[in-house]
């Protein structure tokens, strides 16, 4: 029997691999938006192309001679996809060592130069924020994708060349870790019907007729699960998103971000924190090597300060000091803070970047915090005042990743759910880790978007996540 042989269709070649002088000489098949269009009148069109493999376009040289130049190329709108096959030349312009001369170009989307919202004229971020579908197409959305898709791969990288075990923790949760309770519920009860347990409209909500039986929320934080599987495998991670139900409408808060925390067995808080400062040396060391002309688009455009405070970072030694010995310093410094400092306040930014940009202008790692202002589950200390908790301190933003050794001491965990006011019911799980042979173990967490935010210098949060969620927006 005989059969239709297809033609092969030409392998597509990145934008990215197109631009480098290695390219030269070899037939391409380029497919991807175009970003501008200049017409000579001596018979040709000049074609900027970008497909987001890179911040670089390609220039497309389309002559008169295609047969669909008058019809097509010349009516060619920004925003338009485009395929194009040519011939990969040496550029005679400065700044660009390839260009690309068409065979071919076909117009696979168009879209209207009237109406299209991306123009060559600069655009607000607030403006880009209500049409996130197309801000990706943007020299700086494009950028800010790279930058956080190289975060991400170096943490998976960091973690899985360590021997850690990457670990998915549930989304809906009845636990909440934080103990805020700032948390979104989940429930598939009607609101305008929901059953009680009697007709007194103040009653508690009779939840056994919910979904789950129980009152559920999305997830704060994958910590207490991560905890189970490091009591067991010993180096884990989770990276995932978390919420918080915060009304907050500030630019270093968003309501849906990702976490990424580690927990490890038979670690002390030492041993946290050398992780903790490896870890954050490693990513930042991958974005200068793997990502250096986003980076310098940064520093050009939107932060001239990136690139040094990074590889400060990745080259600096971090300090240690406990918060008392903070206290002391921030104390005697002279300055005049906005927030007072007293010993068993939580340090602001203010005071944190003190430390690491005036006083000892490097990272500074702070340790064994005040026991009423840290999590439940950070272990305490002989002195029955202070916790093994840790932040890591960077110039600029102040605390970018929190951590502690856990309680692993089951009568002292039991204690310090009852000073704030939880009810041991409701992690009887979680204690029956220290039930069932418990062991010495420390984690900490970063927040991915805080931490592309540091990055690029991007000034608002809401514009390093794809689609942000804050209060009263949803969108997308």
């Amino acid at each position: 029997m005989g059969g239709v042989i297809k033609e092969a269709v030409m392998q597509r070649t990145p934008v990215k691999e197109a631009i480098e002088p290695a390219a030269i000489g070899k037939k391409v098949r380029l497919c991807g938006w175009v970003r501008t269009r200049r017409d000579s009148k001596a018979g040709f069109s000049f074609i900027e192309v970008n497909d987001g493999s890179t911040l670089k376009n390609v220039q497309v040289l389309a002559e008169s001679s295609l047969p669909n130049y008058e019809s097509d190329i010349l009516k060619l709108g920004i925003g338009s996809s485009v395929e194009i096959i040519g011939m990969v030349a040496a550029s005679p312009a400065k700044g660009q060592p390839t260009e690309v001369k068409a065979e071919s170009l076909r117009i696979m989307g168009h879209a209207d130069p009237a109406s299209y919202p991306l123009q060559k004229k600069g655009t607000s971020f607030e403006y880009l924020r209500t049409i996130a579908h197309l801000r990706p197409r943007t020299n700086t959305f494009g950028a800010v994708a790279r930058v956080r898709n190289e975060i991400c791969r170096s943490i998976h990288n960091f973690f899985q060349s360590r021997g850690f075990l990457y670990v998915h923790t549930p989304i809906i949760t009845s636990s909440d870790c934080e103990g805020a309770g700032q948390m979104f519920r989940v429930t598939t009860l009607d609101l305008m019907d929901v059953p009680r347990r009697s007709s007194d409209i103040q009653e508690e909500v009779d939840y056994e007729q919910d979904f789950f039986g129980k009152p559920t929320s999305l997830t704060v934080s994958g910590q207490l699960e991560a905890e189970i599987f490091a009591l067991a495998l010993c180096d884990v991670y989770t990276f995932g998103p978390t919420f918080r139900a915060e009304n907050s409408n500030t630019s270093r808060h968003l309501s849906e971000f990702w976490m990424i925390e580690p927990e490890m067995a038979f670690c002390d808080l030492e041993g946290d924190m050398n992780i903790a400062e490896d870890f954050l040396k490693t990513i930042f060391s991958d974005v200068l090597t793997n990502c250096p002309t986003d980076m310098a688009f940064f520093n050009e455009r939107i932060d001239n300060t990136v690139i040094d405070t990074m590889k400060g970072i990745v080259d600096s030694e971090f300090v240690r000091l406990t918060y008392t010995e903070a206290i002391d310093i921030l104390k005697r410094s002279g300055e005049t803070f906005e927030f007072p400092v007293e010993w068993g306040v939580d340090l602001q930014s203010e005071h944190e970047r003190y430390l690491t940009e005036k006083t000892f202008k490097k990272p500074v790692i702070l340790t064994d915090y005040p026991r009423q202002i840290k999590a439940f589950y950070m272990r305490l200390n002989d002195d029955g005042k202070t916790v093994r908790a840790m932040d890591v301190l960077v110039p600029k933003i102040g605390e970018i990743i929190g951590g502690s050794q856990r309680e692993e001491r089951l009568e002292m965990l039991e204690e310090r759910m009852r000073d704030q006011g939880l009810h041991a019911e409701d992690y009887w799980w979680y204690l029956d880790l220290r039930r069932f042979g418990s062991v010495p173990h420390s984690g900490f967490g970063l927040g991915l978007e805080r931490t592309v935010q540091f990055v690029t210098g991007m000034h608002n949060i809401r514009d390093v996540i794809p689609f942000p969620r804050t209060p009263k927006n949803a969108e997308f």
